[in-house]
């Protein structure tokens, strides 16, 4: 009978440690080797002219998804979480289903549901007798349409870890402070919301790399990222090397976000 000395098995840990870590970062160091091989002149002309959009556009992406994920997760985990009520079990399970859908699915079910040849606008009309210009509708292909589809796909990040944040911490530290005078809103925002952070800035975290990386969603509503840049330059523009350069612009704001987080 053989056995494993535990020396054999702290060796072949990091060895196989290094080994996935490898195989991760073989697709960045392939974006490298493909923006390095050609030259900025495809980079500098969308630059003059529709870079800068691309840029504020995903910035606003961000701004508005990781905002509205960061306020949806962070109350429905709180609430399954320390409240009680009729139901709750089943919504804490319920609130996980949206991982289930892609975000561009999702997109088009609600394009067809909301848009104006809808179901909702159609009944509306009916019922009111109004014409298409007789009302006010908010512009379902927009950006803050795509903002929307991609919160209500993506908040599951954010609840789940602010969730768990929530549970590890257990309802003593709330408890204490409700009996040093505070109001029930005044403990959660100093004392559970505090402790639950990392957990909550690493699902916001989650959502942002998402989000600077979809593009189905973002196309379909028509709105110009640094994703559909990226889209346009390989297949429209046949420069692969500015693709990749922009990529790489892209992994560079997901590192920037990561130490933000820190």
């Amino acid at each position: 009978m053989t056995t494993i000395s535990p020396r054999s098995d702290t060796t072949l840990l990091p060895l196989l440690g290094y080994g996935i870590s490898a195989l991760i970062l073989l697709p960045i160091l392939a974006v490298c080797v493909a923006a390095a091989m050609g030259d900025l002149s495809t980079l500098t002309h969308l630059w003059q002219t529709v870079l800068p959009g691309y840029v504020g556009t995903t910035a606003l992406l961000l701004a508005l998804v990781t905002g509205a994920t960061g306020l949806i997760g962070t109350g429905t985990a709180w609430l399954v979480t320390c409240c009680s009520f009729p139901g709750r079990r089943w919504l804490e399970v319920a609130l996980v289903l949206p991982l289930a859908f892609p975000a561009y699915v999702v997109a088009y079910a609600y394009t067809d549901l909301l848009d104006h040849p809808g179901a909702v606008q159609a009944l509306l009309r009916q019922i009111t007798g109004w014409g298409p210009r007789d009302y006010w509708f908010p512009e379902i292909r927009s950006t803050g349409g795509a903002a929307t589809m991609l919160t209500l796909v993506l908040y599951p990040y954010v609840y789940l870890l602010a969730r768990a944040g929530f549970m590890g911490q257990g309802a003593r530290p709330f408890n204490i402070a409700r009996t040093l005078g505070t109001t029930p809103w005044q403990a959660f925002l100093r004392v559970a919301l505090p402790i639950a952070r990392p957990s909550i800035a690493a699902g916001m975290l989650l959502v942002a790399m998402e989000t600077i990386a979809d593009y189905g969603t973002v196309s379909y509503f028509g709105v110009q990222s640094l994703a559909n840049g990226i889209y346009q330059s390989w297949f429209s523009l046949a420069d692969r090397a500015a693709a990749a350069q922009l990529a790489l612009g892209l992994l560079a704001i997901a590192l920037l976000l990561a130490l933000l987080e820190r």
